[in-house]
């Protein structure tokens, strides 16, 4: 759990407006028109859906769609919503204009669900009082709001919860120019002198994600205050980020350790990944949320249909000759010889 002054660090980092907001500019420009036509008509604007990695900035545009609005933010997440009666309570209690937010919608139980749907078409739920035979149900009008739902697993939406959204947009990993353009602003809100050679290597390990950039910025200001004199330069973030585990592509302590496994105790796989998260000591979910997303998009595992692979540049990247089987590996061609068949 962060510490009390890192989440007053977190908070003081969000952007405000959308003007504020860096990065993610076609969802920028496509959530200004919604917000505009809205505000423009007097009326709540359509349903959002967020989806995409965590720590892009989905809560943050949720916080910023309610300020642009002018409207009060009400803040709950899918796995508290465990009954329907849980979500009744909290919808009777919006006013008009409201922004409900939902982070991590695709968890939502059942009941609640089905209640959200008439909730977000006709402001109004269904309240049945009573039980067996002799229940009834009461329906309940409610204040027109606005719903932002937030998801790291957009497929595991139901057909009729995505569709009721009139707004959805997907939330793409941040570009290294994109990454440093937050740091030098992060910097500037928390007085850290960041160097331009230092905003470029702690964003070139960042993964693609505001978030860990922020994060791997507050670990070097640490190190940049106690053990150099204060600034942050390539070689000091550099200095910090190896006493962190983190290496020169982003990958850290877990991420090497799953390659490891993969690598050394699976010949590279093809493995599944309950037997890989087993190997490491996490649990599946935590491999597959957590790991698998960077690693794939690195270039340094595969998902196959028999299981997880090691590719050419994940052998490469822990010091090791890859298989000639391995994803991404070139073959031997006519003109290079194999020595599995060099003669003796």
């Amino acid at each position: 759990m962060p510490l009390p002054e890192e989440r007053d660090d977190e908070s003081t980092l969000r952007p405000r407006t959308l003007a504020e907001f860096v990065g993610q500019p076609r969802v920028r420009e496509q959530l200004t028109l919604v917000l505009q036509g809205a505000t423009k008509r007097g009326a709540p604007p359509d349903h959002v859906l967020l989806s995409g990695p965590p720590g892009l900035g989905k809560t943050s545009l949720a916080m910023i769609i309610a300020a642009e609005l002018g409207s009060a933010l009400r803040i709950t997440s899918g796995p508290a919503l465990e009954r329907a009666g849980d979500l009744a309570a909290m919808l009777s209690n919006l006013v008009e204009s409201d922004v409900l937010f939902i982070d991590e919608i695709h968890r939502i139980a059942r009941p609640a669900e089905e209640m959200l749907y008439l909730a977000m078409e006709d402001f109004r739920v269904d309240v049945v009082v009573g039980k067996g035979p002799g229940a009834t149900s009461i329906p309940l009008e409610i204040a027109p709001f606005t719903l932002v739902g937030a998801t790291t697993r957009s497929g595991m939406l139901t057909g009729p919860l995505r569709d009721r959204f009139g707004f959805t947009a997907h939330m793409e990993f941040y570009a290294a120019e994109e990454l440093e353009r937050v740091l030098r602003r992060s910097a500037s809100i928390l007085g850290v002198d960041l160097r331009a050679d230092g905003a470029e290597e702690i964003a070139g390990r960042s993964r693609g994600t505001p978030r860990i950039a922020n994060r791997l910025l507050r670990r070097v200001r640490d190190f940049a205050e106690v053990r150099a004199d204060g600034s942050i330069t390539r070689e000091t973030a550099r200095a910090a980020l190896r006493v962190y585990d983190v290496d020169e592509v982003g990958l850290d302590r877990l991420d090497r350790a799953v390659l490891g496994a993969l690598v050394h105790s699976f010949g590279g796989g093809p493995v599944g990944v309950s037997t890989l998260a087993v190997a490491v000591g996490e649990e599946p979910s935590t491999v597959e949320e957590v790991c698998e997303p960077y690693l794939v998009r690195a270039g340094m595992l595969a998902r196959t249909p028999r299981g997880r692979v090691a590719t050419a540049a994940a052998w490469a990247h822990l010091g090791l000759s890859a298989p000639t089987n391995a994803p991404g590996q070139i073959p031997p061609t006519l003109f290079e010889s194999d020595p599995a068949h060099t003669a003796e």
